[in-house]
């Protein structure tokens, strides 16, 4: 029998009888806000200044890094260094609890590699999606 600490899924959905839990729910929607895992991705292989993070997730405009570096921050996953010399200087580093995402991210990575790069997908009845298709997004027509 199952414990009450397991997820129990049935034909890939969840059974009804267990919610979500709250903590995987937080997690998944810190960590399924745009541009985050990237910006934790970068930061995996050490501290960087703001520029540095801007160079490395590209399309990402400074406003909405400074927004999601402070949540990002306030969530724990992020640490601001600040270094009072002239100019100032702001580093951004992963705390303990944003390094632990490394097996995540890892996972995801390699999900992404086998999966996300198909030139094809199946969207369902009557909807398109857009799916990778060399450097740009095709889009699948039903």
């Amino acid at each position: 029998m199952e414990s009450s600490e397991t997820t129990k899924w049935k034909d890939g959905a969840m059974d009804e009888e267990g919610p979500v839990c709250e903590h995987f729910q937080r997690a998944a929607e810190l960590m399924g806000k745009r541009w985050n895992p990237q910006i934790v991705l970068a930061l995996l292989s050490g501290a960087a200044r703001f520029t540095d993070l801007r160079t490395a997730v590209p399309g990402l405009s400074d406003h909405l890094l400074s927004e999601r570096l402070k949540e990002l921050e306030a969530a724990g996953i992020v640490t601001r260094t600040v270094t009072p010399t002239m100019p100032v200087k702001i580093a951004y580093g992963l705390t303990e609890r944003g390094q632990d995402l490394d097996g995540v991210m890892g996972a995801l990575a390699a999900w992404a590699e086998r999966w996300a790069t198909e030139t094809t997908a199946h969207a369902g009845p009557g909807r398109t999606a857009q799916v990778p298709s060399g450097d740009a997004m095709a889009v699948v027509e039903p």
